[in-house]
């Protein structure tokens, strides 16, 4: 596997887990914030500030869609190591850009920046599968959702406790955790991919959006996992850019309410991810637990529609935690499909997908909801499509399990034999 040592690449798995948590970290303490800059950007108007916001989200998810294959490709030629050191650097200094923004312009020129550079967790799922035979990529992956749910237990209630002083002073804190990330992992990251087992040179014709999709639809199996996890991406899409603003308009949550909120579902999410995706998958399999999850998760969705009040509209968060199960699923199923090399443009091609669907996600659900409160009706729509969009994910999953069932592809049989050798690692 890797040339590092047994016990440098346990050292390499928690600083893995360091990096996701310190990035959700300065990622959550500024969504309870972000959108109430942008409200007092357009002078108190909620209505326009979701419209807005929507445009922000679409911008930053189109940079991601733009450089996250470029991002896999060069990790697959250069190693993991150097890019998410350089990730972790650009939001930190991009997070500064943020808190000194003078106007809405620049604000949404630090959101550009911020989606070319963040590749830090596509990059540790690239991580994951150099390090891990295929049978345990699933449960690792879950360990990263955990870690990505405890850095929401704790950056949203920061947040949202430091925008009631400023709202700057959030954006400030996001850039201390980022480039301190950078400094650790300058000194104990150790590189995953050796140079055996790196590309030769960048296949710049397949480094691009567009040689990404072709890889996702190489095999009908994998065209129809990265159906069922664009669906899913793209259901997720009204969470954060719809959740605070929501909470805001049906319930006049401030800002600390909204973290104290945000910080409950990720609690609820580390609960799920770090103690019941692995033995779910050992249990069930990969498939039956995905399943499973995308069932709870439109529940949850329904809930967030039709609650009447703000307790049960906070009572979802365990529903929509269940469907935390989906994502290392699927990539865990992604991962059996493609071989070593290949490991950060698969990564890459998924990060594209969901660099579409949050194109596509924030303006789809702004504006159902922007519509609806300008015309005051019912304003819970955009969750109704959520919960449309995973049944319909669920489909796409229960579709790929009828696929080659048994048999492997050569890609397939490589990528099941990754990870052999790191049992010292993963136990």
């Amino acid at each position: 596997m890797s040339d590092v040592g047994p016990v440098r690449r346990k050292a390499a798995f928690v600083f893995i887990l360091v990096t996701v948590v310190l990035d959700m970290l300065a990622l959550g303490v500024m969504i309870p914030v972000l959108p109430k800059l942008i409200t007092q950007f357009e002078g108190g108007d909620i209505s326009r500030a979701a419209a807005v916001s929507g445009v922000f989200g679409f911008a930053w998810a189109l940079m991601q869609f733009l450089f996250q294959p470029v991002l896999g490709s060069l990790s697959d030629r250069f190693g993991r190591r150097p890019i998410v050191l350089a990730s972790n650097l650009g939001l930190g200094l991009d997070y500064i850009f943020m808190a000194l923004a003078p106007s809405l312009p620049f604000l949404f020129v630090g959101r550009l920046i911020s989606g070319a550079t963040a590749a830090s967790f596509s990059t540790a799922g690239a991580y994951i599968a150099d390090i891990a035979p295929a049978e345990k990529r699933a449960g690792l992956f879950g360990m990263l959702g955990a870690a990505f749910g405890f850095g929401f237990i704790l950056g949203p209630a920061i947040g949202g406790w430091l925008g009631n002083y400023d709202l700057r002073l959030p954006f400030w804190a996001a850039a201390a955790l980022s480039l301190a990330n950078a400094g650790y992992g300058f000194f104990i990251l150790p590189e995953s991919l050796p140079q055996e087992k790196r590309t030769q040179k960048i296949a710049w014709r397949s480094a691009n959006v567009f040689g990404a999709l072709r890889l996702l639809g190489a095999e009908r199996e994998l065209t129809l996992i990265a159906a069922a996890a664009f669906l899913s991406y793209l259901a997720h899409e009204s969470l954060p850019n719809l959740f605070v603003l929501y909470a805001d308009y049906r319930y006049h949550w401030d800002a600390q309410k909204t973290g104290w909120a945000l910080a409950l579902v990720g609690v609820s999410q580390t609960i799920v991810s770090g103690g019941l995706v692995r033995p779910a998958v050992a249990r069930l399999g990969e498939r039956t637990t995905l399943a499973i999850a995308l069932i709870f998760g439109a529940a949850g969705f329904l809930l967030y529609a039709f609650a009447s009040s703000d307790v049960l509209f906070l009572s979802a968060a365990p529903l929509i935690a269940m469907w935390g199960m989906a994502n290392p699923s699927l990539q865990g199923l992604a991962t059996r499909l493609r071989g070593g090399s290949e490991q950060g443009r698969l990564q890459g091609a998924l990060a594209s997908l969901r660099g579409v669907s949050g194109m596509i996600g924030p303006l789809l659900f702004t504006q159902i909801f922007s519509l609806s409160a300008a015309a005051g009706v019912f304003p819970g729509g955009a969750y109704l499509l959520s919960a449309a969009l995973l049944c319909a994910s669920l489909v796409a999953a229960l579709a790929a399990g009828s696929v080659r069932r048994g048999s492997l592809s050569p890609n397939a049989a490589q990528g099941e034999s990754q990870g052999e050798g790191s049992g010292p690692l993963l136990g």
